[in-house]
Formats: C-alpha cells, structure tokens, sequence
C-alpha cells in the first residue's frame, strides 16, 4: 500500500540547458563541418537532457512502513516529529542551521521542505531533511502510517 508519492522533477526552465549544451557542443565543432557540426549538436543536447532528467529523477515516498526518499529506506519507526519547513525556515536549515550528519535530499528550486527527526538510537543522523512541494502532505501522509 502506497499513500505517498512524489517525484522531484526539475523546472521547465532547466530543460533549456539542454538546449545550450547541445548549441554549446555543435558551434564547438562547426570548425569540422557540418556533418560534425550536427553530431555535436545532438550528442550535447542529448547528454544536457540526461543530465537533467537524472537531477530530477529524485522521488519521495511512504509505502507501506517505511518512508523511501532518493536512495534512502527508513523505517517509519525510526522516525519522530516532522516539522513542515517555509520556504524561510527550509532556506535556514539548509544552511546555517544544518547539521552535517543529517541525511539532505534537497533540491534547490522547491521552496519548501519536511524535517523528521530520527529516533534510533542507534543511528547517528539527527533528522532527515526533504525538499517537497507538499510538506503537509507527506507530514500527514508518514502521520498516517505510524497510526
């Protein structure tokens, strides 16, 4: 059972470094002709459009027991309090509030973000930090689990 999912997908705005890259690369070539010329343009555009489908691949989700952010599986019962994070407060414990040993998933064109604090002793992490575009919804989504 699934009650969470979201997928961190990068702007519409970023996939016109695809467009560079690919520009960048054929104008790099033009010298060659343009029969290298056109390579260089597909080839850039294609790497460009890997990279940001890569950067934005990142996805967060509750299923069943466990929450699942990026390459991380923490069971829900290791988690405690989650704390929705503004962009102002997301943007603080980015930055000087963070703590290094703190497991980040963030991305820096979601304003906003989901603190939960980790309650395994055994763990060192202190909290998790996980940029989201419905922090009250995944809030929710992980109260509804431990329920």
């Amino acid at each position: 059972m699934q009650s969470y999912e979201e997928r961190l997908t990068a702007p519409r705005s970023w996939w016109l470094v695809t467009v560079a890259a690919g520009l960048f690369c054929g104008l790099t070539v033009l010298p060659l002709g343009v029969l290298p010329s056109l390579g260089g343009l597909i080839v850039g555009a294609a790497l460009g459009a890997a990279a940001v489908s890569s950067y934005g691949s990142a996805r967060i989700r509750v299923v069943a027991d466990s929450l699942v952010a990026g390459d991380a599986r923490i069971p829900v019962t290791a988690l405690g309090d989650a704390e929705v994070l503004d962009a102002r407060e997301a943007a603080a414990w980015r930055t000087y509030k963070a703590d290094p040993r703190a497991f980040m998933l963030l991305r820096s064109y979601i304003p906003t973000a989901l603190r939960v604090e980790i309650t395994d002793p055994a763990d060192p992490t202190p909290y998790v930090y996980l940029s989201t575009r419905d922090p009250e919804g995944l809030a929710a989504a992980l109260a509804a689990v431990r329920a």
